[in-house]
């Protein structure tokens, strides 16, 4: 069983928006910090965006302040990202990942893809210029 699935990629123009969904398990939901990183062709895989486990703190990578979006819906264990004003440079796959975490780190968020233990299959975004 998948424990993240994400979906909502495709083919976008320069300057549009796209959004992408992860959904997660409902036992690991409730017990990890999310996050959204992306990988593109030849590039290292890197950061984009993390929300807590209570949903009070996201960070996001310097390239996706002011144009992108995550946010968890505890009812629907899902994480969203976002992405507005997209520019071919976005192009990657997105994956989304999830960290186990104690109550008392509720708050914080991780930007670091060696602190996940669980990681979705990706899903494709391309930006067409």
């Amino acid at each position: 069983q998948e424990q993240l699935v994400e979906s909502g990629g495709g083919l976008v123009q320069t300057g549009g928006s796209l959004g992408l969904s992860c959904a997660v398990s409902p036992d690991l939901f409730r017990i990890v910090a999310l996050g959204w990183f992306r990988q593109g062709p030849g590039k290292e895989r890197e950061f984009v965006a993390a929300v807590s486990l209570d949903g009070a703190q996201v960070g996001y990578a310097d390239f996706a302040k002011g144009r992108f979006t995550i946010n968890r819906d505890n009812f629907g264990n899902t994480v969203y990202l976002r992405m507005d004003s997209l520019k071919p440079e976005d192009s990657a796959v997105y994956s989304c990942a999830a960290k186990y975490v104690r109550t008392s780190a509720g708050a914080e968020v991780y930007t670091l893809a060696y602190y996940y233990n669980y990681w979705g299959q990706g899903t494709q975004v391309t930006v067409s210029s």
